[in-house]
């Protein structure tokens, strides 16, 4: 649950804004979008190595 602290007299929005931050940071919703379709652990291994790949790119250009 996600509790969310008001100070006397701060701006509804404010607060709004304040939750939407952490219930994204949460990642349920992506993790709910994740589950809704199957993906074969096959392309799951592709893509990890593709994302590992390219980060390694990254952090070798920054040097």
């Amino acid at each position: 649950m996600i509790i969310v602290p008001l100070k006397e007299g701060e701006n509804i929005e404010k607060a709004l804004k304040k939750f939407k931050r952490k219930y994204e940071k949460t990642g349920v919703v992506k993790e709910l979008r994740r589950r809704q379709e199957f993906c074969k652990p096959s392309v799951v291994k592709r893509e990890q190595k593709l994302h590992a790949v390219y980060v390694e790119r990254m952090h070798r250009t920054e040097e």
